[in-house]
């Protein structure tokens, strides 16, 4: 497609140059460039349509990099790159090896901030600007947040501290839920141009200064002054909040309108003080399809433009999917279940919950860290809660989980959605640590199913233990395996044998176990007969069948989707260690490093985690293990090497 004034921009000061009749096809042509390249790529395609005009704008009055822009989540940052040198590798975006899906310091040096979750962005350019008055800098700091993640404490937190400084900062509120209403207009325009014009500001001060000087009633005259204004402000201002923190609010003003925009944001770059310029935008705005269902295109894999449908469309299942039917099964056999989300009902599949029980489920918004603790509340009140966060996101909720749940021993349970690998998002929404973080905690239960059949399976019988239980799965499809329709309990920390061998034993957890039953069948063609086992529970272990595969086999192979530093494979070394056995064991999972984004597939052949790769990389080990064997033979009494002929370790 051709881009007659985008294929002129390659930097954001090609934009300076431009008329705003060029601008607005600029605004037109990317829109197509979004939709055109997350039809075949997938992404974030609706939050970008809304912050186009924006865009252009905030790189039109800054001189970036030298300024920053500090995107909140990122996941708005598809124009940002397209205008600041990656127009070219656009095609690229969230394909392995591509440009990233978030902002990416390592990729640009526009992009300051690797970010990827919300709430954050005022905080860290709150640090920036102070750091930049002490070595005395001149540049312009600015934070996009959007009005979700002003759900989170962190945000508020953040603007709390802004005020009490008083450090010169931008933060534009990106609002895409308020309709612009008769706040803005020309009358509008011309008070947000007062409030920010610093000639008006010094003539304000200067007035207020020759008050309070005039003699016995001079202060008393402000202080009324200072009524009266303080009244009409809460009558007549929509930013009140901000102004009560100090921060000086500007709108709401029309976030699609590049000279309003500009106009507000030159003169909010001369106020010393904290501004926040409140934009109201369209989600999706552009494409019909994001327009009318924004969520579904809030992330989305790939489309077709026209439609707006999805490209591919498994009819198994995905796990999420399964879990909001199963959990919402239970709700109407338990009135105790309550569902808790943050800002995710429909990622987490709950939304038919939501419909069917709007009484027992609550969306706390971007605030994991109350939505832990909140559940705790309700566990102690007699409900029971069932709390659906994604892996990435829980972390924010650590020392939650600890003081307020585990340490009281509370029967919440915990879903980890998008536990593992979720490809294109990349390292800030890969579930890599879930159980790393978790396994240390006491009172903490830990399961991992191996199907969409023990996903349901493990939901009721998180039900029935009356403590902490954290239950991760995938963000993938389903095996496809045949629900039941009936609920079993299983016995906690029981592990289940799906083959057996004697060479080698592979102990699974959760989506590795079908890899380990695939590798099994793999090495067998080699001649090497495999135990595989679904470990089932992380924590606690089965104890009495890890023990027993030490004792029978030449080598044990864990294999996890999670990081190898305090995963479950460490677990198995520990148990090891508790009863004093030294044998061979290798551990598949995540290596210490963040995982870049791309293809699960491709990413999985690299990490050495598709069966192929298990089956070699164990075929090569058991057979160094065999020429030790010989070797010690050779060095051996008779009864140490009948021993070792077994294949066994002393």
């Amino acid at each position: 497609m051709q881009h007659k004034i985008l294929a002129k921009v390659d930097s954001p000061r090609d934009l300076k140059q431009l008329s705003y009749d060029d601008l607005e096809v600029l605004a037109k042509e990317i829109r197509e460039e979004l939709i055109e390249i997350t039809s075949e790529t997938g992404g974030h395609l609706a939050p970008n349509l809304g912050v186009v005009e924006l865009t252009i704008a905030l790189h039109r009055s800054l001189d970036s990099p030298k300024d920053k822009i500090i995107w909140d989540v990122g996941h708005q940052c598809y124009v940002h790159k397209i205008l600041t040198g990656r127009k070219k590798r656009f095609a690229t975006l969230r394909q392995y090896e591509g440009i990233a899906g978030f902002p990416k310091s390592s990729e640009s040096e526009h992009d300051i901030f690797d970010t990827g979750h919300a709430s954050t962005s005022i905080s860290f350019a709150l640090g920036l600007a102070e750091a930049r008055d002490k070595k005395g800098g001149d540049e312009n700091v600015v934070a996009v947040i959007g009005d979700g993640s002003l759900t989170g404490g962190m945000a508020y937190e953040a603007l709390n501290q802004a005020g009490h400084l008083g450090t010169r900062l931008i933060i534009i509120l990106n609002d895409n839920e308020m309709s612009i209403a008769s706040n803005v207009g020309a009358m509008s325009s011309y008070l947000n141009r007062i409030r920010l014009d610093p000639v008006y500001a010094r003539w304000r001060e200067e007035i207020e200064q020759r008050i309070r000087k005039i003699p016995a009633i001079g202060e008393k005259v402000y202080a009324v002054g200072e009524s009266i204004k303080d009244a009409l402000k809460y009558i007549a201002a929509e930013g009140v909040i901000f102004e009560e923190l100090g921060i000086s609010y500007v709108g709401p003003i029309d976030g699609h309108d590049i000279k309003a925009l500009e106009e507000n944001i030159d003169l909010a770059k001369n106020l010393k003080k904290p501004v926040l310029i409140h934009a109201l935008t369209k989600k999706g705005r552009g494409y019909a399809p994001a327009e009318n269902h924004p969520e579904e295109f809030h992330g989305t894999a790939p489309f077709v433009v026209k439609t707006g449908k999805l490209k591919v469309h498994s009819e198994i299942p995905t796990y999420t999917e399964v879990f909001g039917r199963t959990a919402l099964e239970l709700a109407k056999k338990n009135k105790k279940i309550v569902a808790i989300t943050a800002a995710m009902s429909s990622g987490t599949g709950l939304s038919k919950f939501k419909e069917a029980f709007p009484d027992r489920f609550f969306d706390v918004g971007i605030a994991e860290e109350h939505a832990v603790t909140f559940s705790a509340g309700l566990a102690r009140g007699g409900c029971l809660p069932l709390v659906a966060i994604y892996s990435t996101f829980l972390e924010r909720a650590y020392d939650q989980i600890i003081q307020d749940v585990c340490l009281q021993g509370l029967h919440i349970i915990f879903a980890l959605d998008r536990a593992g690998l979720v490809g294109e998002d990349g390292p800030t929404h890969h579930g890599a640590f879930d159980i790393s973080y978790l396994r240390h905690i006491p009172n903490m239960i830990i399961m991992a199913p191996k199907d969409e059949e023990e996903l349901r399976q493990m939901l009721f019988t998180a039900t029935k233990v009356a403590q902490p239980v954290a239950i991760r799965y995938p963000r993938r499809s389903g095996l496809g395996v045949k629900l039941s329709a009936e609920f079993k309990e299983i016995k906690i920390g029981e592990a289940e044998i799906l083959s057996e061998g004697r060479d080698v034993c592979l102990i699974a957890v959760g989506s590795m176990v079908d890899v380990a039953a695939k590798a099994g069948i793999l090495l067998e063609r080699k001649g090497i007969r495999a135990t595989v086992i679904n470990a089932r529970f992380i924590k606690p272990m089965d104890k009495r069948t890890i023990i027993e595969a030490a004792s029978s086999h030449k080598l044990i192979a864990s294999i996890e989707e999670n990081s190898l530093v305090g995963g479950f494979g460490s677990g198995v070394l520990e148990l090891l260690s508790e009863d004093m056995i030294s044998m061979p064991v290798i551990r598949f999972g995540f290596p210490d490093r963040f995982i870049a984004h791309g293809g699960t597939q491709k990413i999985f052949e690299e990490l050495g985690l598709n069966a192929q790769s298990i089956a070699t990389e164990i075929a090569e080990r058991l057979a160094a293990l065999d020429h030790r064997i010989e070797n010690r033979i050779d060095e051996s009494t008779e009864d140490e090497a009948a021993h070792l002929r077994k294949g066994l370790w002393l």
